[in-house]
């Protein structure tokens, strides 16, 4: 069993969450919904598209929810244009497979949106393997997605680390074993420390992360 780093996408990966907001207000606001960026935090972000049909668009016909959700998913990757990795990202996975550690993606993206997204930051050869939550048992914020992501890998838990931005995530990587490191581009890192992350950066050139990696992956 090895050490392995997992990572989310939407918010870790790069910073795209202000493009899910923007497609969501846009595809609620005919049907009388206001979204505010609080309730997008709260009620959306890192929530599966099944889950979000069923409750957030609970008032809607069921047809009518997952059409809309269909086409925000749209809406969103005609948006995601010249977006760049997470700032440090790059030279943090550099760093890590010098040290032999292996690396996934473990998103509740659909996974049209999650490849969309990895082929234009130009990650796709760094993430061989990506564990989409609709395609598991259960999604975030059931362990379920980083369980199958460590059983991919090789991956021991107590060893290992996930890497989110949002409380499904977190919670999802605390009850699968891993240590969580939070990104704190939608939640300030006192919310992502109150959430249960052991350690909360605003970006991959924290001076705390490979210090912090380092010790729980094992590299000396």
């Amino acid at each position: 069993m090895k050490s392995v780093a997992l990572f989310d996408l939407d918010g870790t990966l790069v910073d795209a969450d202000h493009l899910h907001y923007e497609a969501w207000r846009e595809m609620v606001a005919p049907h009388g919904i206001e979204l505010s960026l609080d309730t997008y935090v709260s009620e959306i972000m890192g929530q599966p598209n099944s889950l979000l049909a069923r409750n957030f668009l609970k008032d809607l016909d069921e047809d009518v929810a997952l059409k809309l959700v269909d086409e925000k998913e749209a809406m969103f990757r005609s948006l995601f244009v010249g977006l760049k990795p997470a700032k440090g990202l790059t030279d943090f996975l550099d760093w890590l497979e010098k040290n032999g550690v292996p690396v996934g993606v473990v998103t509740n993206a659909p996974r049209d949106n999650a490849e969309h997204q990895l082929v234009n930051l130009g990650l796709v050869e760094r993430f061989p393997t990506v564990v989409i939550g609709a395609e598991v048992a259960n999604p975030k914020p059931h362990p379920d997605p980083y369980l199958v992501g460590l059983e991919r890998l090789q991956g021991r838990a107590a060893s290992s680390l996930a890497f989110e931005d949002s409380r499904s995530g977190i919670t999802a990587g605390r009850a699968a074993g891993l240590a969580v490191i939070g990104l704190a581009t939608s939640m300030s890192e006192e919310a992502l420390l109150a959430a249960g992350v052991e350690l909360a950066i605003a970006d991959y050139e924290d001076p705390r992360l490979r210090p912090f990696a380092a010790a729980r992956l094992g590299i000396a």
